[in-house]
């Protein structure tokens, strides 16, 4: 079975009104729903609640392969608003101080074709310094609080694991419009994964 896994109820809720006439609507955070095809969980956003939730999910259920899908941020301009991007790799962003980093660059199938991709890097702080976004912009597209964790766990239980996100804005810029763009980028993933996704997943082959 194919698992579905957002990180915060607002980041699903388009989904979840439009999948299959509201089916899963009024799952809420650290709940599961599914039915023959599809099973739907939202971890709650941050490393912590990603890392536990998916570890239960994945404990308590048989899954064949699992996407993670949400919403993020963009570090560089090559992405528009609302665009859907497949990360090809993620990494963990928040130990970049340590001389060996204890968990590695994670690299990701994506079985999509047609989507931009890029790569994401899973911070659970904020950025206050303009200046510090600098290191990751060398490196990485795109940016999430929940990403790695999902990717990191699912693999230790030898499930292969992808990663869809629209951007729903940029890292250091001001954004007047944020629960607008926000909006555009959850409709946009919801027609992505209804249109797309999870007919294209569930029909391959375990």
């Amino acid at each position: 079975m194919l698992g579905v896994v957002f990180a915060s109820e607002e980041e699903a809720s388009p989904f979840l009104s439009h999948y299959k006439r509201g089916r899963f609507e009024g799952l809420r955070e650290g709940e599961v729903l599914q039915d023959d095809t599809l099973l739907v969980s939202i971890t709650g956003t941050g490393k912590i609640k990603a890392t536990l939730r998916t570890e239960r999910l994945l404990r308590a259920h048989t899954l064949t392969r699992l996407l993670h899908v949400g919403s993020c941020s963009a570090l560089t301009d090559a992405f528009a608003l609302g665009s859907v991007v497949a990360a090809e790799q993620v990494l963990e962003g928040d130990r970049i101080e340590l001389a060996a980093p204890a968990y590695p660059r994670m690299p990701l199938a994506v079985p999509f074709e047609g989507l931009q991709t890029g790569t994401l890097v899973t911070q659970d702080h904020t950025w206050r310094d303009k200046d510090e976004p600098t290191y990751w912009q060398r490196i990485a597209q795109l940016a999430d609080m929940t990403g790695y964790a999902v990717s990191y766990v699912t693999a230790t239980h030898g499930i292969p694991c992808y990663i869809v996100k629209a951007v729903a804005g940029f890292v250091m810029e001001s954004d007047t419009s944020i629960r607008k763009n926000k909006a555009k980028a959850h409709e946009a993933l919801a027609r992505f994964l209804v249109d797309q996704a999870v007919e294209h997943l569930a029909g391959l082959k375990a």
